[in-house]
């Protein structure tokens, strides 16, 4: 079982920046490929960033490649997606979620354990 918390959401101006934090209980962090999804009224969940178990390997979505980087620091069973340059567009719940899949996937039905949220507001 994990549990996963996440926290830095917020209001910004466009063109800001964000960093939100993911953190996860227990000692098997590493062994967990990790994603980020948002959600935003309305809308389905989407796909926004993977990270493999090592770090090694990321995976972004076209709508956020080159402004948004996920990170992860193992020894601190963590994982970081800093969002620049944001833009009104990206306003979502943002849901960081743990999977046991050696792959890095961006579907949500590859991930086993998810966050409860933390909320991103973007104003124009």
């Amino acid at each position: 079982q994990v549990q996963l918390v996440e926290s830095g959401g917020g209001l910004v101006q466009a063109g800001g920046s964000l960093r939100l934090s993911c953190a996860a209980s227990g000692r098997t962090f590493s062994s967990y490929a990790m994603g980020w999804f948002r959600q935003a009224p309305g809308k389905e969940r989407e796909f926004v960033a993977a990270i493999s178990r090592s770090g090694s390997t990321t995976y972004y979505a076209d709508s956020v490649k080159g402004r948004f980087t996920i990170s992860r620091d193992n020894a601190k069973n963590t994982v970081y997606l800093q969002m620049n340059s944001l833009k009104p567009e990206d306003t979502a719940v943002y849901y960081c979620a743990a999977g046991r899949s050696a792959m890095v996937v961006s579907t949500t039905r590859g991930y086993d354990y998810w966050g409860q949220g933390t909320q991103v507001t973007v104003s124009s």
